[in-house]
């Protein structure tokens, strides 16, 4: 059974250049690293059902060669696409797809857009959203009574959409914004309180401090810098992740050495997005009984879906926006400190759906 993924070629995302002093901050490796551990993991389930599981590779300058590239997928039967791609992409791409027997995974778009207003029926979303992520942490900062937080907010489009993201989770979990203060990282004189962190951490009474930065360049010199001693959470310090190389429970450590050893580098977020999202495609083809399309498909989208992610909670759709429900891992440099949802934080039906937008909540109309 072949799968497909797809990615651009000159993906700013992972641009070297974009970091100060060649220092990078975004993920040192494409989420295609973490295929080939999927497919080896695949091999002795197929071997008894007698399916042969594989993944294709398209790496397009631009969403047309990467939408040409899929439909002659479907017209070979390949029903199932990885997709490294950024938001309007990613939505370029499923529009394309639409009207085609194939789902496609998002393995690295977090806008919450893509769960609510923007979102298609044919995604199913393995990479947590901003929101997800957002109420992991405060149901931490919650738990330990932190929770007056003054948010810092870069100028970027997902610096406001994290802010968005973390004003929803303190509202929803009891705690309270003290004020919202942008930053710019910049040598400019001229914008030297915008930059300067103890400046732009003055004058302010609050708990902890949280960094809006998708960048990571600004975050960075954060910690230890503020004006009051506290703690830092968002983008850096204490940071909400999909996954961390240091997870040490649920088998991750034996899932991180063969990824090191696969890839020669460590698991991130992607990286365990894309082998999940190769994983709940095997495991839905071996409980269907089936590599036809529709009833895999109905397999992955239904009630009956368990899917082991290695963080303890059977990870599962959600029928409302087709995210992945999932525990999200709340982490520092070297070592993850807590696992969301917290104890305490209930919810009617499924404790992860405590995590992101629930579904009286949604936006989201197929």
């Amino acid at each position: 059974m072949l799968m497909g993924y797809v990615e651009l070629a000159d993906d700013p995302r992972y641009d070297e250049d974009r970091a100060e002093a060649e220092i990078p901050v975004r993920p040192l490796g494409r989420p295609f690293d973490a295929t080939a551990v999927g497919i080896s993991d695949a091999e002795q389930i197929g071997k008894v059902i007698g399916v042969d599981f594989a993944i294709e590779r398209k790496s397009g300058q631009n969403i047309e060669e990467l939408i040409a590239a899929t439909q002659a997928w479907s017209e070979q039967g390949v029903g199932f696409i990885l997709a490294d791609l950024p938001a309007p992409q990613l939505l370029e791409l499923a529009d394309a797809l639409i009207d085609r027997d194939m789902m496609i995974f998002n393995v690295a778009a977090p806008e919450d857009a893509l769960r609510g207003e923007s979102c298609r029926e044919n995604v199913i979303h393995v990479i947590p959203s901003y929101t997800m992520l957002a109420d992991a942490l405060v149901q931490y900062l919650a738990f330990r009574n932190w929770r007056k937080i003054l948010v810092l907010q870069g100028p970027l489009e997902g610096d406001a959409q994290m802010v968005a993201a973390v004003e929803r989770a303190a509202q929803r979990f009891g705690a309270q914004i003290v004020e919202v203060r942008p930053f710019q990282l910049t040598n400019d004189p001229r914008q030297r309180e915008q930059s300067n962190v103890a400046l732009v951490t003055s004058d302010a009474d609050y708990d902890v401090v949280f960094v809006a930065d998708t960048d990571g360049e600004f975050a960075r010199y954060v910690p230890y810098a503020t004006q009051l001693p506290r703690p830092v959470v968002g983008a850096a310090g204490l940071v909400p992740s999909a996954w961390h190389w240091s997870w040490e429970r649920h088998g991750a450590p034996q899932l991180n050495s063969r990824f090191e050893k696969a890839a020669g580098r460590r698991m991130a977020g992607e990286d365990w997005a894309a082998w999940t999202a190769i994983k709940a495609v095997v495991q839905s083809v071996l409980r269907s009984k089936s590599t036809d399309f529709q009833p895999v498909k109905d397999y992955l989208l239904g009630e009956r879906l368990t899917i082991d992610g290695f963080k303890g909670n059977p990870l599962s759709v959600r029928s409302w926006d087709h995210q992945i429900r999932q525990p999200i891992l709340l982490t520092v440099g070297n070592a993850v400190i807590a696992r969301a949802p917290l104890e305490g934080f209930l919810h009617q039906t499924n404790e992860l759906d405590t995590l992101g937008v629930d579904e009286p909540e949604t936006a989201c109309q197929f």
